[in-house]
């Protein structure tokens, strides 16, 4: 074995500084993967940095669905973004996962799947500049469902990966890890946009510049990616898509814990399905200049520093809690926003109202990271490891043929309003808490 170049000398200590590993399970890796984990271990938390990075810069449930209302796009579109933005990353996994298995090394998908979002988000920003109205809304939604195809790609890649590179005790703390850097770099990224881009509201500065930097960072991070250690692992015959569908189904049926799972993760599908709507009612609100949104992107980067830690912490030892957690957050967010929906807010100043849109904006924010950090670690956790592509992607699967649901959210938001929909979505929350706090630990998804 070579000796150790300086850069991952300094990788060990600084892993040796926060973690002691002395009690983890060290034959739970591959040799190889465990003299690696230190180097993984960073290369995968910048990564992830850069990528929730652009994931803030070009998010849909905030950033996008204020472009729809700046370009005068119907607010349908805002409501379809969220779904597509889901459903298409999802939808597709079972179809990948039968054919990722022939394949003993998967990094490659996600640096594919990363250079293709950068492109399609520079098609989002050109659309941006160019087109007005259901034009520019269309244009939008189109792109974006080509982004998420790619990303869907990627899910399957990134969980196999992690698990073979990451000893388990520690993939929450990763996790938290890449969303805490990504929330420091969101948060110097957004002062330093209201800053230089000040009150602009024209979409052909702000939105299309957070466009590119946003594409610029996936490529970045696709860079980093390309140079993990990944371990060889155990080539396996591909599957056609019938067999992969009729193994999924076997899963499905037999495994009582996996069907507590798809339940409560169907349910907390709510929490990431409101945050358009809440951004629309802030929208509404406060106004709709780019300085505004600039603010509220600045406000959830500082949240995501502050809250990623804890909830990596609690996935950690309890990934269902962090399920029902995040779940919990999202309740509180559309709970104060129909709060402030009956409550007469016409006589408050600007910056009450300001902060009253942002509190409601963050807890959604923090729910749907909470959520998503939980039902990660529980699958990557409670999967078993030759069988961990197909659990992904039937789970992922699932849920997109439940978010495709979403979409019609767009239609109701037309024919009642956005605060009808909130409220819908705030009921299911609650459920989702619930089903959460009684589904099994991790540990006995693969016994069942």
């Amino acid at each position: 074995m070579p000796d150790p170049t300086p850069p991952e000398q300094a990788a060990r200590k600084a892993y040796n500084l926060v973690f002691d590993d002395a009690e983890l399970d060290n034959g739970a890796l591959p040799e190889a993967a465990a003299k690696s984990v230190p180097r993984n271990f960073f290369l995968n938390v910048f990564n992830g940095g850069l990528t929730k990075l652009a994931e803030q810069l070009a998010s849909p449930g905030l950033v996008l669905a204020w472009l729809i209302g700046a370009v005068g796009a119907p607010a349908a579109f805002a409501g379809l973004l969220v779904p597509i933005r889901q459903a298409g990353s999802l939808l597709p996994q079972l179809f990948v996962s039968g054919q990722i298995r022939r394949l003993t090394r998967q990094k490659w998908f996600w640096v594919g799947a990363g250079l293709t979002q950068a492109a399609t988000l520079l098609l989002m920003a050109l659309a941006a500049v160019t087109l007005e109205g259901s034009a520019a809304g269309l244009a939008i939604v189109l792109t974006l469902g080509l982004f998420s195809l790619a990303s869907g790609v990627g899910s399957i890649a990134f969980k196999d990966v992690m698990a073979k590179t990451t000893r388990k005790g520690r993939r929450g703390s990763l996790l938290a890890a890449r969303a805490s850097l990504g929330g420091a770099l969101t948060l110097v990224a957004g002062v330093t946009l209201r800053i230089v881009l000040g009150g602009d509201d024209g979409p052909t500065g702000v939105y299309a510049a957070l466009l590119i930097i946003a594409a610029a960072l996936w490529v970045g991070a696709a860079m980093l990616f390309a140079m993990i250690v990944e371990p060889e692992g155990e080539r396996q015959k591909p599957r056609s898509v019938i067999e992969e569908v009729r193994e999924g189904g076997k899963l499905v049926r037999r495994n009582s814990a996996f069907r507590w799972f798809l339940g409560a993760r169907a349910l907390l599908v709510s929490v990431p399905l409101i945050v358009p709507f809440l951004a629309l009612f802030a929208q509404g609100l406060v106004g709709g200049g780019s300085d505004r949104l600039l603010i509220f992107v600045i406000a959830l980067g500082l949240t995501e520093v502050i809250a990623s830690p804890l909830w990596g912490w609690v996935a950690d030892r309890s990934a269902k809690l962090a399920m029902a957690m995040g779940g919990m957050m999202g309740v509180l967010a559309g709970g104060g926003a129909m709060l402030c929906w009956i409550l007469p807010t016409d006589d408050l100043p600007g910056w009450a109202l300001m902060l009253i849109a942002g509190s409601f904006i963050v807890a959604a924010g923090l729910g749907q990271a909470g959520a998503r950090l939980g039902r990660k670690t529980y699958l990557v956790d409670g999967a078993p490891d030759d069988r961990r592509p197909l659990y992904v992607s039937v789970a992922n699967t699932i849920i997109g043929v439940v978010t495709i649901a979403g979409a019609t959210l767009g239609i109701l938001a037309e024919v009642l309003s956005v605060e009808a929909v909130i409220g819908v979505l705030t009921f299911f929350a609650c459920l989702g808490v619930l089903a959460s706090t009684l589904m099994p630990e991790a540990e006995r998804l693969a016994d069942h």
